[in-house]
Parts: structure tokens; C-alpha cells; sequence
């Protein structure tokens, strides 16, 4: 008869492995990690170095959860923005959709010229023509009809370089960054020159952030009865400009606290970035830099989109964080090998 080891050793082995599982998971934890698509270098280690910073607890860096609020721009921050604006590409299929409802179009600029395919001379307005080309298609519906047609046109819209649809033209080292954050309990809102209708949408389920931490450009709008329904109807006239100094704007009424992280691409970011740096205490701001000509497109001074003149020196100076694509980022899109 074979006899039973005595139960003090059983509790004893059974409390070694306990440790010693414990101890295995704390050496995967520490070295997992949380920016798997970035390259090692200087950039990283400032997100990584900010993040740590903050959240610990006892720290003179430490910032209580509530307050740990950072602002991310769309356009060439989150996702691509050439050759145009996302957007706009948006913008142009719905006047083509809607160009039978309007035969005065046929002889009217900007939208005669995109009807012929001439993108170029209907944009040479500048923003006077973008401006009446937005007006003209994403007003004169309820905000439920619009966010609708949105949903439609990114269903199967592709874009006309890469021939894949928008949604996937994201930045994988940003969706990281944006988990990373939110794992250390930051909330994270996008504050971008984009409509902001255009975006909610579809950002909860491409980026995580749901569409009351969206803030963009907005048209008018009305409450109105329609068909015995109430109704939010979009009206043809802008309501406000979330960009350059439109940015602190809209932090400050839609978010209510001046961010500790702010990230962006242009100098249509600048103020935002100025913004959340001169706050007190620990502060962080990053400027997506467009060096990858090969992957994706490399611009910048002088560039009509996402031009990065004016910040790229204010991010010297001041010792923001400056991402080089090219070199800082193992991959740029979810869809590429890793």
C-alpha cells in the first residue's frame, strides 16, 4: 500500500508553483510589447517614457486618470489624406449621385468640371470651391439620412491608389498608440478639420473612439418635424471650423480639459499641439512626419495637403516628439506583413 505524501507538502509544493507561475507572468508582462509595430528608437521610447511617467503612482509626473485626456488629429495622423483629403473623395461621388437632381450643375464651377472628371480645375477655387462642394452634399438631409449615406459610400468605396477601402488606410502604429493609451486609462478623442458627422459613423469601430469623444467641423442644423418624426435636418451653411485655432476651440467646448497628449501631422495642428504643451505639469505632443515616399507618401513644407511647415520648426524648438515613417515604423497599414 503506497502512502500519501503528508498534506503540509502537498500545500508546500502546491504554494511554489503558485509563485512561480505568478513570477512567469509578471516576466511576460514587463516584456510584452505595447508598440509591436514600431522600430526601437528615440520615438517610441518618448510615448513609452510619457505613458510610464504619468501613471505612476507617488510620481511628480503622476496624473489621476480623469485628467488623462489625449487628442489625436484624423486626416495624415490616424489615416491617409492623399492624393486628397478622404473626405472630398466623399464629397465628389455625391455629386456625381445626386448631379440628376441638379441639371444646373452641367454649366455651374466647381461642379461642371467634376462632372467632366477635371478635379483639378474645379479644386483651383481653393477652399471657396471645397467649401461649396461640402455645402452642396452633405446638407439638405437629417443627420440620420446623412450618417447613413456615409456607411453606404465607405461600404464600397476603395481608394484610387492603393484600391483598398478608406477604412483600412489607417495607421497600425497609431491604433497601437491609441490602445496603449487607453490601456493606461487616458480617454482618447479625435479633434480633426473633418466633419465631424463624416467621422462618427465609423471611428468606435475602426479606432475605438466612440462618437461623443469626436470633435470636427459641423454644419448648421435645425430640429424640425418631418412627417410627424422630429428631426435634426443639416443646413448649407458651416457652423464652425475645427481647424488651426478652431482646434484649443473645440477641445475647450466639447472636451471641457486642456489635454496632457496631443498628436497630429500638419500645421493645422500646431495650435492644438501649443495648446496641450503649455498646460502644467508633464505634457507630451508628437507630429506624424510623412518620410515614407515608398509605402506611403513622403511630404511636407511644401506640400497643398497636411503641409508641415511652420510646426516641424515649433517642434524643434520646443522638443516635441517627431515621427519619421519611414524609419520609426515597421509597417503602416493593418493589411501589410509584418
Amino acid at each position: 500500500m503506497k502512502r500519501r505524501p503528508p498534506t503540509s507538502l502537498i500545500f508546500r509544493f502546491a504554494l511554489i508553483s503558485l509563485v512561480l507561475l505568478g513570477s512567469t507572468q509578471l516576466a511576460n508582462a514587463a516584456t510584452t510589447d505595447p508598440l509591436p509595430s514600431w522600430n526601437e528608437g528615440k520615438s517610441k521610447q518618448s510615448i513609452i517614457a510619457f505613458v510610464t511617467a504619468v501613471t505612476k503612482v507617488g510620481s511628480a509626473n503622476f496624473v489621476p486618470p480623469a485628467e488623462r485626456i489625449a487628442t489625436f488629429d484624423n486626416d495624415g495622423c490616424l489615416w491617409s489624406e492623399q492624393p486628397m483629403y478622404f473626405q472630398l473623395f466623399f464629397a465628389i461621388d455625391r455629386v456625381k449621385a445626386l448631379a440628376p437632381q441638379h441639371p444646373e450643375w452641367k454649366n455651374k464651377e466647381p461642379f461642371a468640371s467634376l462632372l467632366k472628371g477635371d478635379v483639378k480645375s474645379a479644386l483651383a477655387g481653393g477652399e471657396k470651391a471645397i467649401l461649396e462642394i461640402i455645402m452642396a452634399t452633405h446638407a439638405g438631409m437629417t443627420s440620420e439620412e446623412f450618417e447613413a449615406t456615409v456607411k453606404d459610400w465607405l461600404a464600397t468605396a476603395k481608394h484610387p491608389v492603393t484600391k483598398k477601402p478608406y477604412t483600412q488606410m489607417v495607421y497600425q502604429p497609431m491604433l497601437e498608440v491609441l490602445a496603449y493609451l487607453r490601456a493606461n486609462d487616458f480617454k482618447t478623442f479625435i479633434v480633426s478639420g473633418g466633419g465631424i458627422e463624416f467621422m462618427r459613423p465609423w471611428t468606435e469601430k475602426v479606432y475605438g473612439i466612440p462618437p461623443e469623444q469626436v470633435v470636427g467641423s459641423s454644419v448648421k442644423t435645425k430640429f424640425e418635424m418631418r412627417d410627424g418624426k422630429p428631426a435634426i435636418v443639416r443646413l448649407p451653411e458651416l457652423n464652425f471650423m475645427d481647424d488651426k485655432a478652431g482646434k484649443p476651440v473645440g477641445i475647450s467646448s466639447h472636451i471641457g480639459r486642456r489635454p496632457i497628449a496631443s498628436f497630429g501631422n500638419s500645421d493645422g495642428d500646431l495650435q492644438m499641439l501649443q495648446w496641450t504643451t503649455a498646460g502644467e505639469g508633464k505634457r507630451f505632443a508628437l507630429y506624424v512626419h510623412h518620410t515614407d515616399a515608398e509605402r506611403e507618401w513622403a511630404y511636407d513644407r511644401k506640400s497643398h495637403i497636411g503641409k508641415l511647415d511652420k510646426g516641424l520648426d515649433e517642434a524643434k524648438k520646443e522638443g516635441w516628439t517627431v515621427v519619421d515613417m519611414k524609419r520609426d515604423w515597421k509597417v503602416i497599414y493593418p493589411f501589410e506583413e509584418r
